[in-house]
């Protein structure tokens, strides 16, 4: 749980977490989050399953959705 801790706090010295909470409010975001099965993604991250992880993040980067929030995240991390 430190290593969160610790990007939330870079994150906000950064000046980015507005930025990446206005881009997870979005439409695209809203979307996003309604198609990926979150139950999927938290058993997939507390078992250390990689390839379920690059299953589910390939699924969505399929998407036009998916698409245009990568490119908003890359811009934002600028």
């Amino acid at each position: 749980m430190l290593d969160l801790e610790r990007v939330n706090a870079e994150l906000e010295r950064s000046g980015k977490k507005d930025k990446l909470k206005s881009i997870a409010d979005s439409a695209d975001g809203r979307a996003i989050a309604e198609m990926v099965d979150r139950s999927a993604v938290e058993k997939a991250a507390k078992s250390g399953d990689a390839a379920a992880l690059q299953g589910i993040i390939t699924q969505v980067l399929g998407t036009d959705e998916g698409k245009r929030l990568a490119e908003r995240l890359k811009k934002a991390m600028e």
